[in-house]
Formats: C-alpha cells, sequence, structure tokens
C-alpha cells in the first residue's frame, strides 16, 4: 500500500499544476487547441480542432452514417493558399472523419463543416462564435508565443455591457463599452465609435476582433492613446429587407445622434467635440462609417473605413468631397484592407474611395496589408497596425 501511495505522490508532483487539457477553457491561453493531456474537450466525442506546433491541424467529426464531409473554402483556403475547391475528411472504420491541413498562419480563422450538404458548426469545438448569421467554429493557431491579439499579462481594461431602450427601432437594444486601465473619471478621453459588418453582433468586436485585448497590448507597449471604444449594434434593419441599402443610413444615424453617444457621454468622461470622436467598422460599419460619419462632421473629425468604399463614390459622397474646408474639419482618415481582397469587388470599392479622395485633395492614409481577405484575419491587423497607433497622434484632441 505504501509503495502505491509513493507511485501516486510522485506522479502529482510530476505533472505541473498549470498543464492544460485541449480547450478546457481554464486560462485565457495562446494556444487553446493545442492538445497538452490528451483528452477531449468537456462533452465532446473526438477532439477538434487539434492544432499541433509544426502549425498542421486536423479536424475531426464523428458522423458514421454521414456519406461526405468537407471542410468548405473560406477565410483558412484565402490566408494559405489552400485553392478554390472545398477539402475532402477521410472516413475511418470507427465512424470517425478526419481532414488534417497546414501548415498555416498563425491567426484565427472562422469556419464550418459540410455534411452531407448541410453546413454546422464543429460540434466538438468549444470555441464557437454567434453572430448576425448562423454560428461558425474558431480555429485558433498559435505561434511560439502569445500574438498581439491574445491576452498577455499587461494591464487590463474592463468590457461593460450596456442595455438601453431605443425610439428609434422601438426596442431594447445593446452596445458595449471598453475603458483603459487606470480609467480615471477626472479626466476626458476621446471615444473611438466601432461598428461591424452585415454578419456582426457587438459581442464580435471583441469575441473575434480581440479589440479590447489588442487596445490593451496596444496601450502597454506605448503604442496608442488611451481612448474609450464604444461598440453599438448597428443592426438596426434586417439585413435582408429589400431597402436595406436605402433605408439602413439614416436609421443609423438617428440611433447614434438619439441614444448611442448621448449615453456614452452620461455615463462615461469623454471629449464631447468632434475632435473627441472618431467612428469606424468592418464592411457594412465601413459604409456605415462612410455614409453616416462623412455627413455629420459636427459629431465625428476621425474616421476609419476597413474593407468599404464605394464605386459611385463622385455621386454619393458629392457634398464631403466637394467640401472646400474639408481638411480642416477632418483630423484623422483611414482606408485600408487585406492583401487578399484588394483585387475584388470588395477592394474595388476601397480603390474606389481612395482615388476619389486623391482627387479631391482630401488628406488621408490608405492601407493594403496583411494576409487575409474579406475576414478578421484583415480586421485585427489594421486595428493593431494601422489604425489604433495613429488615431489621436496627430492632434491636439484635448482642445
Amino acid at each position: 500500500m505504501r509503495k502505491h501511495l509513493i507511485y501516486i505522490v510522485a506522479f502529482l508532483f510530476a505533472v505541473p499544476f498549470g498543464i492544460r487539457a485541449q480547450q478546457a477553457n481554464v486560462n485565457l491561453d495562446y494556444n487553446p487547441q493545442k492538445d497538452t493531456e490528451g483528452l477531449n474537450p468537456f462533452s465532446a466525442p473526438v477532439n477538434s480542432p487539434e492544432v499541433h506546433d509544426d502549425r498542421t491541424v486536423t479536424f475531426r467529426l464523428k458522423a458514421p452514417n454521414a456519406q461526405k464531409v468537407v471542410l468548405p473554402t473560406g477565410a483558412i483556403y484565402t490566408a494559405n493558399g489552400l485553392g478554390k475547391d472545398p477539402l475532402p475528411f477521410t472516413k475511418g472504420e470507427d465512424g470517425i472523419w478526419t481532414l488534417t491541413i497546414g501548415p498555416l498562419k498563425a491567426d484565427m480563422y472562422a469556419y464550418h463543416f459540410n455534411v452531407d450538404g448541410v453546413q454546422i458548426p464543429d460540434p466538438s469545438n468549444t470555441y464557437a462564435a454567434f453572430t448576425a448569421m448562423p454560428p461558425y467554429s474558431q480555429l485558433v493557431v498559435h505561434g511560439g508565443e502569445p500574438a498581439y491579439y491574445d491576452a498577455r499579462n499587461v494591464p487590463h481594461g474592463n468590457v461593460t455591457r450596456h442595455i438601453y431602450h431605443s425610439n428609434v427601432t422601438n426596442g431594447e437594444r445593446e452596445m458595449y463599452v471598453y475603458t483603459p486601465p487606470g480609467y480615471d473619471s477626472k479626466k476626458k478621453y476621446p471615444v473611438l465609435y466601432l461598428v461591424g459588418g452585415s454578419g456582426e453582433l457587438p459581442s464580435n468586436w471583441v469575441y473575434d476582433g480581440r479589440v479590447n485585448l489588442i487596445m490593451d497590448n496596444l496601450l502597454a507597449e506605448g503604442k496608442a492613446v488611451p481612448m474609450l471604444i464604444a461598440i453599438p449594434n448597428n443592426q438596426v434593419i434586417h439585413r435582408n429587407h429589400p431597402k436595406h441599402t436605402e433605408l439602413t443610413f439614416d436609421i443609423f444615424e438617428k440611433e447614434m445622434r438619439n441614444h448611442v453617444i448621448p449615453l456614452v457621454d452620461e455615463s462615461y468622461s469623454t471629449l464631447q467635440s468632434p475632435k473627441g470622436r472618431a467612428i469606424s467598422g468592418l464592411s457594412m460599419g465601413g459604409r456605415h462609417s462612410m455614409f453616416v460619419g462623412f455627413r455629420s462632421l459636427d459629431l465625428y473629425a476621425n474616421f476609419g473605413i476597413f474593407s468599404a468604399g464605394d464605386t459611385n463614390a463622385e455621386t454619393t459622397l458629392a457634398k464631403f468631397l466637394n467640401d472646400s474646408k474639408v481638411n480642416e474639419k477632418v483630423d484623422y482618415l483611414f482606408i485600408g484592407q487585406g492583401t487578399e481582397e484588394a483585387n475584388g469587388f470588395m477592394g474595388s470599392r476601397c480603390v474606389a474611395l481612395h482615388e476619389a479622395l486623391n482627387k479631391h485633395n482630401i488628406e488621408h492614409e490608405y492601407y493594403v496589408g496583411g494576409h487575409g481577405g474579406h475576414d478578421w484575419a484583415t480586421w485585427r491587423p489594421l486595428l493593431y497596425y494601422r489604425f489604433l497607433p495613429n488615431l489621436w497622434q496627430k492632434n491636439d484632441n484635448q482642445k
């Protein structure tokens, strides 16, 4: 008995208490899908996805009665040159389908499975996203250390969820607000209003975009100005409504003027002037930032347009483009998109906006970079490497 006890004690001390199983969800790990203990995620039939240190990834699905399982094309393909055809899984005698791909670039990717023609999230992956679209799974391919969007051992800000009643949409709505580490109500802070795309909810800028962790890391590195980041819901009319494009901009402007900005200014210590406000967004949110923001220079003097624009900008933005004092009114205007979307339709909209701004001698920054397409692998680096470090850096926003 004593011999067995010694063995048990020796085993306990040989296993570090910090070791974690795949998707244990104990810490905010930078490598949450690395298999460290050979355990399946809680309640899952198999390990999926399993990310290896060589950055290859193994997907698994237990579906003994399925006839065909594939990994549909999407963000993983775009960033890693995997081609245009869905990759097929191989079925084992145990009824478990398996696919290994890579090595992949270290990043976070949204993905689905397709089983006999039905799109589903990975049922064994605990990292899933709920959005204004059907849910998807999240693949986290880790590098050798925490990335710029990971939780690091630095001071962290807070994210507060506000629920309020809107007379514009006639219902209860939500908004998230990030306050930086050491937020002091005796100081005045600039506010970035950050909005999502057609399929995004405010929470997606936190869970997919990691904007709070990105901002924490930038502040710890001394690369950004402390600011509030308000993330309202810019879904203001059904995305499939036949008059969505016609109606959404007016509704969103009313929501911002009547509810969102007043709530933030009443709840926090803010700079209540155009120089102290910025509006930015991705895709549909970029168009909201452009069409609503550019006609609301009484509210905003800073803009970030991610993966958005307009091929008919000369007409739709005529008032802004022909304003002879626009360079005096606008402090910072950023237009950005991913390398892998630059040659498509989405990219052409950005290019058209950039060219129209150049034609009218409107000062702005235009940037194409990263390895992403029209996805979060573009929008996270646009935030970290370009937009947030430059926002409020070249002007005196305290006036």
